[in-house]
């Protein structure tokens, strides 16, 4: 499995890409930031967030993109700020029928760290421990994003045996063929699958 990491934000979007599977050692295939300038308006800013999304999607082709699940902060014009680089990330994925995961920052944590309160140089410090990197990588938003990776790997065999047992317990849904883990109905979610032509993105 590979996946896409995305650690959604205005200023700097952490993207992170890592293959591998349950039980299995992982691999780091690409790690970065999206930046996008402060004084520029909102609108032009999530255009290049998308341009930088979009790229990263063209170079890697990942089977999953895992975003971190915003919550309210104290900070509203963050948060707010977080919630739309978050909402062109799903929508990238969306236009390419890729399956789109969300995960808490304490889910993150706990998959990473084994606490769902650990702190961030924690997290960067297991990053590298687990992609047997030199050291963690900077930014933090780059070590979130691939700690997103990571945590999606690491759960997606349970949230798909959930999702299995829920589609038995309500056969009405249908049990949508080709449904995985974050899946979508009817799309085959391993790298042999057919994905339409992406469009080119322009820079990150």
């Amino acid at each position: 499995m590979l996946v896409l990491g995305v650690d959604p934000g205005l200023t700097r979007c952490g993207v992170g890409v890592v293959e591998g599977s349950a039980g299995r050692p992982l691999r780091m295939a690409g790690v970065g930031v999206v930046r996008t300038p402060s004084d520029a308006d909102t609108a032009h800013r999530l255009l290049a967030v998308e341009r930088g999304l979009e790229e990263w999607l063209d170079r890697h082709r990942p089977d999953v993109v895992a975003v971190e699940r915003v919550f309210s902060q104290h900070n509203v014009s963050t948060v707010m700020g977080t919630a739309q680089a978050s909402a062109v990330a799903m929508l990238c994925a969306a236009r390419r029928g890729l399956p789109v995961v969300l995960h808490t920052p304490s889910e993150v944590k706990a998959a990473v760290t084994g606490s769902g309160r650990a702190e961030k140089a924690q997290v960067g410090a297991m990053v590298a421990r687990l992609l047997r990197l030199t050291e963690p990588p900077r930014p933090a938003d780059a070590a979130d994003a691939l700690a997103l990776a990571i945590c999606h790997i690491w759960r997606a065999p349970a949230l798909g045996r959930l999702q299995a047992a829920a589609a038995r317990q309500n056969p009405s849904t249908g049990g949508a063929p080709g449904r995985a883990a974050g899946g979508v109905p009817g799309r085959p979610t391993g790298r042999a699958a057919v994905r339409p032509r992406s469009r080119k993105g322009s820079s990150t």
